[in-house]
């Protein structure tokens, strides 16, 4: 069964705050993966950190470089953690499940706020109006289609999360 997963990449979607990054560390020590975060690889990329980017240059430009650098990974046998804005590119979360298995990491919006704080929307890529329960309710729709296996993180601790995923595929 595992040896299955180690061939494809496990790719991690969900809100800031859901523990993509951690978990996904997790996972790849526990499956004998290379790890990836893409937040990462966007700020090596465009030689900023997502806020600078956000700042200088607006949410759009985030996202359009976000999916420049998704449409560009071309790894196997990886735990990916994508940045929370992933979703919001078609063409990038095709490219991304043409060689891996989506794992929506889903936390309540009340824990999304408890982990990165109510007016921590710092490095989010969302419209300047836009409040975090509308973001939270846009992206969930968008982490609900992508998913091929969602894992409910709600009073679990990362290591059982990342239990629940290994189970789960």
């Amino acid at each position: 069964m595992e040896n299955q997963i180690r061939a494809r990449n496990l790719i991690l979607i969900g809100m800031p705050g859901s523990g993509k990054s951690t978990v996904g560390v997790l996972l790849a020590k526990r499956l004998g993966l290379g790890f990836i975060d893409t937040d990462l690889l966007i700020q090596e990329d465009a030689g900023r950190t997502l806020q600078e980017i956000v700042d200088q240059d607006g949410y759009e430009a985030l996202r359009h470089i976000e999916e420049q650098v998704l449409l560009k990974l071309d790894v196997q046998h990886k735990v990916i953690s994508t940045g929370g804005s992933a979703v919001y590119s078609a063409r990038a979360m095709e490219h991304l499940k043409a060689n891996g298995t989506v794992v929506f990491l889903d936390i309540p919006l009340d824990l999304v706020i408890k982990r990165i704080g109510d007016h921590s929307m710092r490095g989010i890529s969302r419209r300047p109006d836009q409040s975090l329960e509308a973001l939270f309710e846009e992206r969930y729709a968008l982490y609900s289609r992508y998913a091929d296996l969602t894992v409910k993180g709600a009073g679990l601790n990362q290591d059982q999360v990342c239990e629940a995923v290994v189970s789960g595929l």
